[in-house]
């Protein structure tokens, strides 16, 4: 017989965190079984007034972009892509976008770091 046997389902979560940009302190944190969508869930995690939010492009769409707005914050979310005609420097606008916003998560991605290699939570996402 294979281990996980085939009945059980994995009991995997996911951490949604709203940390301060300039300091890493994790402010908000929202845990949430690995079957929902981040950017359902996302919204959880939020502070009182967030002011500019950076997330990765799994909270595109309307919901996380709602919840955000209702607490007064501005979406900064990872574009994954864009349209555009040849000549119109769209990829460039698209790389600058990304590279504004990469430089504040990277920062907040330390807290991911710290919690799998000091805390044993390899499995986190």
């Amino acid at each position: 017989m294979g281990w996980p046997p085939a009945a059980q389902s994995d009991p995997s979560f996911k951490a949604h965190v709203g940390a301060d940009t300039d300091t890493a302190l994790v402010e908000a944190l929202c845990v949430t079984p690995g079957n929902v969508h981040d950017g359902r869930a996302g919204g959880g995690a939020l502070p009182e007034a967030p002011g500019e939010v950076y997330a990765d492009s799994a909270y595109r769409g309307p919901i996380f972009g709602a919840a955000v707005a209702a607490r007064g914050g501005t979406p900064r979310i990872v574009q994954t892509g864009t349209w555009g005609r040849p000549g119109d420097d769209t990829l460039r606008k698209l790389h600058r976008w990304n590279y504004a916003i990469h430089r504040v998560r990277c920062r907040i991605e330390k807290i991911f770091g710290t919690w799998k290699r000091s805390y044993g939570l390899r499995r986190v996402r």
